[in-house]
């Protein structure tokens, strides 16, 4: 379906050459602050066309508020968000009318429907995702205003070349307190320093010779972005089959060419003794809770505890290349396909935003349906509650 979230609800719409997308939201809290300015800044760091390593269609994508605010303030009633498309080039796809591109949605779009878009991917391209990322600055905006939250996502590898941390987990199976460090401190400028969104120096540079050549070469390359969720509130998430990395996988894997989900130690706690992955705790000096190590991820049984919660996405290459390449038409006969077309030859740097979007709706949403809960349980009289219920020994108040 093309909606996500239950209380904090977005449904995106349009293709990526009919006359616009956008989105519409619904669930917004009443009285925020909300003008174009606070949407467009991520709207322009997803936009195509922003650096030598993009595909160079050039869209503004600037976005329109349509409903759901007056004066600049919300009004709980349903947003709506306009952007246009500009530079369309349906012409550019005529090759697809006879052949389904390998790894595309072209072929299983039109066995799902019986019809498909005849020019780009349709609802399966990138342009679906600026509905997304506008709906997502609006949910940020709140849970930072709410909760302080902060949301920083980078780009972790592109092909072989990886951040150093990545190389590390690799070789020792276990995280040095430095990428804690660097998780806790890491902002959206550090990140938008370099083109690739890669903010380490000398690993953004390999990036860029591998991009670069695989663009000469014709052809794309995959790559990871690694996210972190920095303040979000404790309690937040549904067990059991709404756990909160349930809810964040859901959401980073519907992004359109999402091929792999990671969360907290991922697949190198697999090689772990119990004993050195578990996460002790501590009581802090304001009494709240912390963890000496965060192998968890920041959730645990399904459930954000106050630490930092970070993840890792992967993105496969582009399906769509300018090499020609030997497949099969629809009516089945081997031919060689001939693509045109702008294209990225790797989406990470762009998909920055996007995973940040997706983070903010996941996380808003289960941070609404806990005020919920939080609001419900204060309607009621005080009752005794045994000690064991509430993790206190006998005799405590």
């Amino acid at each position: 379906m093309s909606s996500f979230g239950k209380l904090f609800r977005v449904t995106t719409y349009g293709e990526s050459h009919c006359k616009g997308v956008g989105a519409i939201v619904d669930g917004v809290p009443p009285g925020m602050q909300l003008t174009e300015g606070d949407i467009q800044p991520q709207l322009s760091r997803r936009r195509p066309g922003q650096s030598k390593l993009t595909t160079p269609r050039n869209e503004k994508d600037k976005v329109t508020i349509m409903s759901g605010t007056e004066y600049g303030i919300t009004l709980g009633t349903p947003i709506g968000l306009q952007v246009p498309n500009e530079d369309q080039r349906p012409h550019d796809y005529s090759e697809t009318d006879i052949y389904p591109r390998p790894s595309h949605a072209d072929y299983t779009y039109l066995q799902k429907y019986g019809v498909k878009a005849s020019s780009g991917g349709g609802r399966a391209s990138a342009r679906e995702t600026i509905g997304r990322v506008a709906a997502g600055a609006i949910a940020e905006k709140y849970l930072k205003e709410a909760y302080g939250v902060e949301i920083v996502a980078f780009v972790s590898s592109v092909g072989k070349v990886a951040m150093p941390f990545i190389r590390e987990l690799e070789d020792t199976d276990s995280v040095k307190p430095e990428f804690y460090d660097f998780l806790n401190t890491i902002s959206r400028e550090d990140v938008d320093a370099d083109i690739t969104r890669c903010p380490d120096a000398a690993t953004a540079e390999g990036m860029k010779e591998v991009i670069t050549q695989k663009s000469l070469e014709k052809d794309s390359i995959g790559g990871t972005v690694t996210c972190v969720i920095r303040n979000c509130p404790i309690g937040l998430g549904e067990p059991c089959f709404d756990k909160l990395e349930a809810l964040l996988a859901h959401a980073m894997l519907s992004i359109p060419a999402t091929k792999g989900f990671e969360f907290g130690s991922g697949f190198n706690g697999t090689r772990m003794a119990g004993n050195v992955h578990n996460d002790p705790f501590i009581r802090l000096e304001n009494g709240r809770f912390a963890t000496t190590t965060n192998y968890s991820g920041g959730v645990q049984g399904g459930i954000s505890n106050g630490e930092n919660i970070y993840f890792r996405v992967a993105f496969k290459p582009p399906a769509t290349i300018s090499q020609d390449q030997q497949t099969a038409s629809y009516d089945g006969v081997t031919g060689t396909l001939a693509a045109r077309g702008r294209h990225d030859p790797c989406v990470v740097s762009r998909a920055v935003p996007i995973v940040e979007a997706m983070a903010s709706l996941a996380i808003i949403d289960a941070a609404l349906q806990q005020e919920a809960r939080k609001a419900a349980l204060s309607r009621l009289p005080s009752v005794d509650i045994h000690h064991s219920l509430l993790g206190k020994p006998p005799g405590s108040q």
